[in-house]
């Protein structure tokens, strides 16, 4: 059987806020709904490929009648869904997959097929203590770059149709996710629980970035089974096979 490399899928979403009635500023009940939020656009990026891409309302021809109508851009969103076998966002098991999923329903889609997820928000909650674990904060401690400043304004520029909001908007999207990408490499070693990569590979490669560039460093007992522990030279993960285990079985991520 062919080997296939994982589909690993990076995105983050933007949505509009809800527009409703409320007496007064701080912690309100609503009243009643003007509008309810909607989808404005999606970057993503695929693992290995270079090109962080997006798709905006205004690439569709519904636009133009109505500038709230985000169905089809959510069918585009459930194609990348369907297609990946693993999803990375920042508060995305939380956030951002729970609100697409609400928008897939909402248009009749069924749910994609299976997929697992890495949230680098609660990776840094699970591992580190951070003054901030925002994807922005995060960034900047790591000196990888920063998301790029912008204000409510921008939101309210996209609403109305303006072309140099949504430039910006796409543009701070995209940044986002290339943010995004350099945040969870720089986290992926210390992953323990991240998704066997290695299982698609069906040969021995770390089971964190799937590299063969392993070496054997000691044993791991426990009081029954006794292991080989590796090292990835190439993320700096760790991981772990039974002693003498067939080289062809995928490793355990530690």
């Amino acid at each position: 059987m062919k080997n296939t490399e994982p589909k690993i899928l990076f995105f983050d979403i933007e949505n509009a806020p809800n527009l409703a009635y409320v007496w007064a500023k701080y912690e309100q009940n609503v009243i009643d709904y003007e509008k309810e939020w909607y989808m404005l656009c999606f970057a993503y990026k695929w693992l290995g490929q270079k090109t962080v891409k997006s798709f905006a309302l205004p690439d569709f021809k519904k636009y133009k009648q109505d500038k709230t109508n985000d169905e089809h851009l959510i069918r585009e969103l459930w194609k990348l869904f369907d297609e990946a076998d693993v999803i990375i966002g920042h508060n995305s098991d939380r956030f951002d997959i729970r609100k697409s999923n609400a928008r897939f329903i909402k248009y009749g889609l069924t749910p994609p097929s299976p997929y697992k997820t890495v949230d680098t928000k609660k990776v840094g909650y699970k591992h580190f203590m951070f003054n901030s674990n925002k994807l922005d904060d995060l960034g900047e401690y790591f000196g990888l770059g920063r998301k790029i400043k912008t204000d409510f304004d921008l939101w309210l520029g996209c609403m109305s149709g303006d072309k140099t909001s949504w430039n910006k908007m796409i543009k701070y999207n995209k940044r986002d996710v290339s943010l995004l990408e350099r945040v969870y490499n720089k986290m992926l070693p210390w992953i323990n629980n991240h998704p066997n990569v290695g299982m698609f590979y069906g040969t021995e490669v770390c089971p964190k970035c799937g590299s063969t560039n392993m070496q054997s460093r000691g044993l791991y007992k426990n009081k029954t089974t006794e292991y080989n522990r590796l090292y990835c030279k190439s993320c700096g993960g760790w991981s772990r096979k039974i002693k003498n285990l067939r080289k062809e079985k995928p490793l355990v991520s530690v």
